[in-house]
């Protein structure tokens, strides 16, 4: 009498798929076609970031909260750069680059939560404090800049990136490119790749994932360090990360 007890078998076991190869950090996405808006695009590192960012081919829009105003530094910028208010700017775009003064940004994204809805937000605000010694950093309640970015914008994919970029250097059209790293932080690992192929279009640039949301404090408060090594060697001085 047989045996019906079936068995696995040794081919069986060859047709079990192994264990896919890691993928390659490098190896990141196209995003020359997505539309990128800035809101305080008027200020001077939303308008840097504009500049560059559109001489490098990408579609931006400048947000500002009066269109006018967004309209006149787009025209003065150039490279098919458009102007328009907060809400159409947000609205219009795939991926949009907060670069407001941090005393507004609680305010703003409260206003934008409806037009951000589903979008890419990259927020690069520095919560700064500034006294006879200096700058230091400030710590919001909810940890970061970032951190109370996505608090208040629960529907959007919030990630923090291009903190410690020279607003100089950016808006000077004499200077070529950009030599640093800009350290991107997120939850999801498509969405910080999109931000790191963001960076990587401006020449000289690149974008390194540096930890979740939750790292986001020290990374704005770099800032506060970076303003003291400026001002003491007369410089504007970026980052980069070593051995990746």
């Amino acid at each position: 009498m047989t045996s019906t007890t079936s068995t696995a078998t040794s081919s069986d076991s060859a047709r079990t798929p192994g264990k896919a190869p890691a993928k390659d950090p490098w190896d990141l996405p196209d995003v020359s076609g997505l539309v990128v808006g800035v809101l305080g695009g008027t200020g001077p590192q939303g308008k840097g970031l504009a500049y560059r960012l559109a001489q490098a081919g990408q579609k931006v829009i400048i947000g500002s909260r009066a269109a006018e105003r967004a309209r006149a530094a787009a025209e003065e910028l150039g490279h098919g750069v458009e102007g328009a208010d907060n809400a159409e700017t947000a609205r219009r775009s795939d991926i949009v680059i907060v670069a407001v003064p941090w005393e507004g940004h609680a305010k703003t994204l409260e206003s934008l939560r409806e037009e951000l809805a589903g979008k890419l937000v990259v927020d690069c605000v520095n919560p700064l404090g500034f006294d006879k010694q200096g700058a230091y950093a400030l710590k919001p309640e909810e940890g970061s800049a970032a951190e109370q970015a996505a608090a208040l914008l629960p529907d959007s994919r919030v990630t923090a990136a291009f903190h410690h970029l020279s607003a100089v250097l950016l808006q000077d059209p004499g200077i070529e490119q950009i030599d640093t790293d800009v350290m991107v932080l997120g939850e999801q690992r498509a969405d910080v790749e999109i931000v790191q192929a963001l960076a990587g279009r401006i020449p000289g640039m690149r974008g390194v994932f540096a930890g979740r949301l939750r790292g986001a404090h020290q990374v704005e408060a770099l800032v506060a360090n970076l303003i003291s090594v400026n001002r003491r060697y007369k410089a504007h001085a970026g980052l980069r990360v070593t051995d990746v």
